[in-house]
């Protein structure tokens, strides 16, 4: 399986820092946030990475290379401007293959999460061996998260195993998911789309499935989290 790392953003609400650093390599505990991404993708052995970036995105490429350093093989696909989460993910597509991919955010921080459970949650074959029908199998696999402060309502619900955007509790989107390539058929390269509506549109349908994770998450998306979370090595 491919692994996608969104890394486009321009990182406005953590400026000044991002007038000179890009956005996914301001360091956290020691290291830059996309870095702690490649290392935890490599451990569980998804060594094929691409990244995409616009912001600075120079510096990206400058710093982490081919990803030979890392044991992984790192494409790049550069975007003018950001093209939104959606739109940079069609971009990239010629990239990606034709196989279920993962694709997680380069601003979030969750260094404990096992990407090695991504692999093959999306089924193509019931539990008895049938074939599922192109409509009726789960199109992308989602995980969520306790509510942080910065998104108290939380985006889905969750019934067992199925994501939805009705129903209650709802629970906070992680920016980490895979998703079928047929997902984004409907995004020209270079139109720019949020993945947000893709996603409600799915689940409107049932086709999404996904589960809780509760370990260490942070969208890192102010400079008073940074400090926090660097003061917290610091203790």
């Amino acid at each position: 399986m491919k692994a996608m790392i969104l890394a486009a953003g321009r990182g406005e609400r953590m400026r000044p820092l991002t007038d000179s650093c890009p956005k996914p390599l301001l360091k956290v505990r020691g290291r830059p946030l996309i870095e702690w991404h490649v290392l935890n993708l490599v451990r569980a052995g998804l060594k094929d990475i691409v990244i995409n970036h616009a912001h600075l995105g120079h510096m990206i490429e400058e710093y982490l290379g081919d990803g030979s350093r890392f044991g992984a093989s790192i494409a790049y696909s550069a975007e003018k401007e950001a093209l939104e989460t959606a739109g940079g993910i069609a971009n990239a597509m010629h990239l990606l293959g034709d196989e279920p991919f993962l694709v997680l955010s380069g601003d979030i921080y969750c260094p404990h999460f096992d990407f090695s459970e991504a692999v093959g949650v999306l089924h193509d074959k019931d539990m008895w061996g049938n074939a599922y029908a192109a409509d009726q199998r789960d199109i992308a696999w989602i995980w969520l998260t306790p509510n942080p402060w910065h998104n108290p309502k939380g985006d889905f619900a969750l019934n067992m195993y199925t994501v939805s955007g009705q129903g209650e509790p709802k629970w906070n989107f992680s920016n980490i998911g895979v998703y079928r390539p047929e997902m984004f058929d409907g995004i020209t390269p270079g139109q720019k789309a949020g993945l947000g509506k893709l996603l409600f549109e799915y689940a409107d349908k049932g086709l999404i499935g996904g589960e809780m994770y509760e370990g260490e998450w942070v969208n890192v998306g102010t400079v008073q989290q940074l400090e926090q979370l660097n003061a917290a090595m610091n203790a």
